[in-house]
C-alpha cells in the first residue's frame, strides 16, 4: 500500500506540472501554413480537461489510471499535430531551397549570356567607328567600284538589323535577370518563414513528448502494466463498436501497386516510431505511408493532412488493402488498411510499427493513392 501511495503522489505532482505546460502549448494557435481542419466527424476536443480525479487513500484506481490514459492521449495527439506541422514546413523548406538553387543557376547563365551579347554589341560599335561614320551616299561617291559598294551596303543593312536584334535580346536578358532576382528574393523570404515555422513546430513536438514521457516515468511497474491493459481494452472496445455499427468492409480487389505498398508497410513491423522520420530504420505515421507508396512507384504527399487533402477519397465500405485511413478531426494520424478490418501504422513515440484494428481510433475518412 505504501508503494501505491508514493507512486500516486508522484504521479499527481507530475500531472499538475505537466498540465500547466500542456495547456499552454495546446492553447497556442497552429502555424499559418497548416492544412484547413477537415469537417469534424468525432467529438475530440483540442483542449481536453487533463486534471486527475482526487487521490485514493489506499491505491491507484482504474479511474485514476484512466485519467492518466486520457492525458497521455491528449499529449501524444498534440505531438502528432505538431509533427505534421513540422513535416509540412520541412517539405516547403526543401521545395523552396530547390527553387532558389534553380533561380541562382538561371541568374548565372543569364549573366553569362548578357556578357556575350555585350561583347557582340561592342564589336559592332567598333566596326561602325572604323567606317568613319560616313553616310551611305558619301561612301558611294568615294567608292571606286559601285557594285562592291552596293554589296557592302547590303551587308551593312543586314548588320544593322542584326544589331537591332542584338540590342533587343540584351534588353530581354536584362529584364529576365531582374525578374530572377525578384523571384529569388521572394523565395528566400518564404524559406526563412518556413524555417521559423519548422523550428516552432519542433519545439512543440519536444514539449509534448517530454511531458508525456515524464508522466509515464512516474508510474510504478504494476501501474504501467495496468495502464497498458486499459489502452488495449479501449482500442478493443472502439474496434468492436465500429464493427458492430453496421459498417461493411470492402471486398474490392487490391491493385498491383496497393499490394506492393502493403508489403512494404508490413515489412516495417517492429521498427520504432520517431517523429519526422521516413525510414528506413524509424518512421512516423505519414512517413510510413508515404514511403510505402513511394516503394510502389506512386509518390504521395508527405503529411497526413496533405494526404487527406490531395488524394482521392473513397467510402469506408469501399476501402481495399493499400488505401489510407485518416484519423481524428484534424487529420493528424494516418494508417494503411491491410484487409479484414485491420490496419498497419506507426502509432506514437515509445511504440513500434504494428497491426491494429482499423476502427480503434475515430476515422475521419479513407483516401486512395492510386485511384
Amino acid at each position: 500500500m505504501g508503494s501505491g501511495k508514493r507512486s500516486l503522489t508522484t504521479v499527481t505532482m507530475a500531472l499538475a506540472c505537466a498540465c500547466a505546460c500542456a495547456c499552454a502549448v495546446l492553447a497556442a494557435s497552429g502555424p499559418a501554413y497548416a492544412s484547413p481542419t477537415p469537417t469534424p466527424t468525432s467529438t475530440r476536443t483540442t483542449s481536453p480537461d487533463l486534471s486527475l480525479p482526487p487521490t485514493s487513500p489506499t491505491s491507484v484506481s482504474n479511474k485514476e489510471l484512466e485519467a492518466v490514459r486520457t492525458k497521455l492521449d491528449a499529449l501524444y495527439h498534440s505531438a502528432a499535430v505538431a509533427t505534421d506541422a513540422y513535416n509540412a514546413a520541412e517539405e516547403k523548406v526543401k521545395e523552396q531551397s530547390a527553387q532558389i538553387v534553380g533561380l541562382a543557376r538561371e541568374i548565372v547563365e543569364g549573366q553569362e549570356r548578357l556578357d556575350d551579347l555585350k561583347d557582340l554589341a561592342g564589336a559592332a560599335a567598333r566596326a561602325q567607328y572604323r567606317s568613319g561614320g560616313l553616310t551611305p551616299e558619301a561612301q558611294l561617291w568615294l567608292s571606286e567600284d559601285p557594285q562592291e559598294f552596293l554589296d557592302g551596303a547590303g551587308r551593312v543593312r543586314q548588320g544593322e538589323h542584326a544589331t537591332e536584334g542584338l540590342l533587343a535580346e540584351m534588353t530581354r536578358t536584362q529584364q529576365d535577370l531582374e525578374q530572377y532576382a525578384k523571384d529569388a528574393s521572394a523565395q528566400w523570404t518564404k524559406l526563412e518563414s518556413n524555417r521559423e515555422a519548422k523550428a516552432e513546430a519542433k519545439k512543440k513536438v519536444k514539449q509534448q513528448i517530454a511531458a508525456a514521457e515524464k508522466l509515464e516515468s512516474q508510474l510504478e511497474a504494476d501501474e504501467k502494466a495496468r495502464l497498458a491493459k486499459l489502452e488495449e481494452e479501449a482500442a478493443y472496445q472502439a474496434q468492436t463498436t465500429w464493427l458492430n455499427s453496421g459498417v461493411t468492409l470492402g471486398s474490392g480487389e487490391t491493385s498491383a501497386q496497393g499490394k506492393k505498398a502493403v508489403a512494404y508497410a508490413t515489412a516495417q513491423i517492429g521498427k520504432a516510431y520517431e517523429w519526422g522520420a521516413e525510414g528506413p530504420k524509424t518512421y512516423d505515421c505519414s512517413g510510413l505511408t508515404s514511403q510505402a507508396w513511394a516503394s510502389a512507384g506512386d509518390g504521395i504527399p508527405r503529411t497526413s493532412q496533405e494526404q487527406w487533402k490531395q488524394l482521392t477519397r473513397v467510402d469506408v465500405e469501399d476501402m481495399r488493402p493499400g488505401d489510407l485511413i485518416i484519423y481524428f478531426d484534424d487529420a493528424s494520424h494516418v494508417a494503411m488498411y491491410i484487409g479484414d478490418g485491420a490496419m498497419v501504422h506507426a502509432p506514437r513515440p515509445g511504440r513500434t510499427v504494428t497491426i491494429a484494428g482499423a476502427g480503434s481510433m475515430p476515422i475521419l475518412g479513407v483516401v486512395r493513392p492510386d485511384a
